[in-house]
């Protein structure tokens, strides 16, 4: 599903992968995250090859790179309160910590993704919204000192300007949700990387003939009326499996 991709993610840097479903970029994020394998290349993190980390340094691994999901309730089971998910953290991360100082961070995580810990803990999963669970997962992350990715556009614009934030890949289909939030953008088409540029030169000035019509495909942002026809992509997308 994805072909002879290279890029690299520095220190403090926001990226973007954009493409239409079956482009190749969810498969991206499910190999970062250690979720399906890789038949051939490598992913680094700090030059090592995590195909190749075991036992306490994977846990370290994992430590850095966290995921948050389009659709929040998938990372959730339903019949456990939503908070279970610091538990877990616990348990694998820090059984040595005592109950106020676990108390006290899992407050301080809430806090930073701006839910209030005695209104959304001790609550199931159906009694949150979606963007309440996407935060969960952003606090679950911060537990371990890492950043994450996307839950709302507002939320990440507000998040680039916070301590705690590191790298970023936030994967959508979505352009217009990236002005305030990625530095960069990567263009994805049947499985390879079709562009790569600034958010603005991908904007403004694309180059590659996919990523011109991707682009006026988008209605005028903060345009209540416009007079832009919008035109559509002709054709399907190819087959990866072919």
């Amino acid at each position: 599903a994805v072909n002879n991709v290279s890029f690299d993610v520095k220190d403090g840097e926001v990226i973007s992968l954009i493409g239409e479903s079956g482009s190749g970029k969810s498969t991206i994020g499910k190999m970062i995250l250690g979720l399906i394998s890789i038949s051939s290349g490598m992913i680094r993190l700090n030059g090592v090859d995590i195909a190749t980390l075991k036992g306490r340094a994977l846990k370290d691994y994992y430590r850095n790179v966290q995921g948050v999901f389009q659709d929040p309730f998938s990372s959730y089971n339903p019949i456990f309160k939503a908070d279970r998910i610091f538990r877990i953290i616990r348990e694998e991360f820090f059984p040595k910590i005592n109950n106020r100082e676990w108390d006290k961070k899992i407050d301080s995580s809430l806090r930073a993704v701006g839910l209030n810990p005695d209104e959304v803990l001790n609550k199931y999963p159906h009694q949150l919204s979606g963007g309440q669970l996407q935060r969960f997962l952003i606090a679950r992350a911060l537990l371990l000192d890492v950043s994450t990715q996307k839950a709302v556009a507002k939320m990440l614009v507000e998040f680039r300007d916070r301590e705690f934030v590191k790298s970023l890949i936030v994967i959508t289909h979505d352009i217009s949700i990236l002005y305030q939030i990625a530095g960069s953008i990567m263009i994805m088409y049947a499985g390879k990387l079709a562009e790569k540029a600034s958010t603005e030169a991908i904007i403004n000035s694309p180059l590659h003939p996919y990523t011109k019509l991707l682009i006026s495909s988008l209605p005028d942002i903060g345009i209540k009326y416009s007079q832009k026809k919008l035109t559509g992509i002709p054709g399907k997308p190819p087959l990866l499996l072919d």
